[in-house]
């Protein structure tokens, strides 16, 4: 126990003043922060949504645009598994119209084989005995395949749940802030973001579905046609951003699907665009593409708009690319966020928006840190009436404990909720717990009869194994509670995990140096605890 090495004393110092030195920006006002050293730290604790304010939006799925994509899909499908299958199936007359896709087996006796080779490509739905597609023949050689209403309700539901993702990792990429991204209803995203003065860009950044694909241009379609939006088989009509339309490919070359990252940056003159690398997929496909068509234009399209439409001067080898349009700085790494996080899998449409103002919050904040101050100070009163200099050293620790929960939230740029400070205030509650078993357990020791070292020494060796149980099995619920549940009560986990994982670190080590310390200096022989 006296044997307590310098370079530990210095470390658990180290460690606790850091804590100080991270906290202290958090604990500042506005104003002050402003003086504050630049070399020294500067994080700091966001406040959520309940205590400074933000935006609260609410997003419905469009149903059209899913129902049109699985089309789109379904007829993509149609065309490659009847040409690539042995034998090859010829086909005409392809049609998605009517919310169905239709086409005619232009030799009637493969019809039986064709409905065949289709099916297996849909999928059962759950328990509910039916398949994803129906598919049927009518006039003997024309095909229908119809989605199903279990079908459908499946796609969306898979649709919101990867929808809900994608928001969250483009609102909170480093996912330290308290943002609630949850689903509401069969087809609705809520989406809670503090601290965010701008929701018009907010809703930019999310509404964006950033389905990026680089389709070739029809050289071979009428300009007068598609002014009227019409275009050859095969292709379709689609706006330009910066005016007018185009006829483009309906095969896709490349697709955003197919891209690894995304970045912010400036081409050889200087304007915005957007670096994005390929997959290698994505890369030789890309490559291939664009060797077999050099001398040609290809479109680059976001959301079934034309960004730019440049010509293919050379083959783009090695899985690079820029995407250039008129964008700014802020649009550029808007649209960079968009694509690296993922593309939506479906459109939605804005049906509720509120802004939150900071006011509400001020009452709380100050109850919050009234009812902290308040349990603090209970706390150290009831350490210090119990056990005396031991009760200072665990006083110092709680104190040790609190510094050091908001350095590490300010750290992570974590946000700081209402559920938060209840489990702030909680955590200081229970911080202590290790130091009444610690003490109690000492006094035991003493009452048997050991002397001052070993008593102090068998105290915390023999605590330790219940300190561990407690903290271990708070910790696991904090977990679960962090993992399942979503905006207040993570904000209540997140909290309650950190305040778990320091106060052992203060109430054990912390605690354990000071009191070696001062039986080293002292040498007493009675222990009044």
């Amino acid at each position: 126990m006296l044997d307590f090495p310098r370079w530990k004393v210095m470390m658990i110092w180290g460690v606790v003043l850091l804590g100080v030195l991270f906290a202290i920006p958090s604990l500042l006002p506005q104003s002050a922060r402003q003086h504050y050293p630049s070399w020294l730290p500067s994080s700091t604790i966001n406040l959520g949504l309940d205590l400074a304010g933000g935006s609260h939006l609410l997003l419905e799925a469009d149903i059209a645009d899913l129902s049109k994509q699985r089309l789109q899909a379904m007829e993509d499908t149609v065309t490659t598994e009847l040409r690539r299958g042995d034998p090859r199936i010829p086909i005409s007359d392809l049609s998605s119209s009517g919310g169905r896709v239709s086409f005619t087996v232009t030799d009637p006796a493969l019809v039986d084989a064709a409905v065949q080779r289709l099916r297996a490509t849909t999928q059962g739905v759950g328990l509910t005995g039916q398949r994803d597609w129906d598919i049927g023949v009518v006039d003997q050689n024309r095909i229908v395949v119809s989605p199903t209403d279990a079908g459908m309700k499946t796609a969306l539901s898979d649709a919101l749940t990867v929808a809900r993702d994608v928001v969250r990792r483009r609102i909170d990429p480093q996912g330290t802030k308290e943002v609630t991204v949850i689903t509401q209803g069969s087809d609705r995203i809520l989406v809670q973001v503090p601290g965010v003065e701008d929701p018009e860009a907010l809703k930019r950044l999310i509404g964006q579905t950033a389905r990026l694909e680089f389709k070739l241009v029809d050289l071979e379609a009428d300009p007068n046609q598609v002014q009227q939006g019409r275009a050859p088989a095969g292709s379709e009509v689609l706006p330009m951003v910066e005016g007018g339309a185009i006829a483009v490919k309906r095969r896709v070359m490349v697709s955003g699907d197919q891209l690894v990252d995304a970045k912010q940056g400036f081409d050889q003159d200087g304007r915005a665009v957007v670096d994005i690398t390929f997959n290698p997929a994505g890369a030789r496909r890309f490559g291939r593409t664009t060797q077999e068509n050099v001398g040609k234009p290809f479109a680059i399209i976001l959301d079934n708009k034309v960004l730019s439409a440049p010509n293919i001067n050379e083959p783009i080898l090695g899985g690079r690319a820029q995407i250039s349009g008129s964008f700014t700085v802020e649009t550029a790494n808007d649209l960079a966020i968009s694509l690296a996080s993922g593309k939506l899998p479906v459109k939605f449409n804005f049906i509720e928006e509120r802004t939150v103002g900071p006011e509400l919050g001020k009452d709380s904040i100050q109850k919050g840190a009234i009812a902290s101050v308040v349990a603090t100070l209970a706390v150290i009163a009831f350490m210090l009436v119990t056990y005396g200099r031991f009760g200072v050293y665990a006083t110092a620790a709680l104190v040790a404990n609190a510094f050091m929960i908001l350095a590490i939230m300010a750290i992570f740029n974590a946000s700081l909720t209402l559920p938060g400070i209840a489990g702030f205030v909680l955590t200081i509650g229970a911080a202590v717990d290790a130091n009444v078993l610690i003490n109690e357990r000492i006094r035991e020791e003493q009452r048997r009869g050991r002397k001052v070292v070993d008593a102090i020494e068998t105290g915390y060796h023999e605590a330790m194994r219940a300190i561990w149980d407690a903290n271990i099995t708070n910790v696991i619920a904090a977990s679960l509670m962090w993992y399942f549940g979503s905006g207040p009560v993570r904000g209540f986990a997140v909290v309650l995990m950190i305040g778990i994982v320091t106060s052992v670190f203060t109430a054990v080590n912390f605690t354990r140096m000071l009191v070696a310390q001062w039986v080293r200096r002292a040498r007493p022989r009675t222990l009044n605890i």
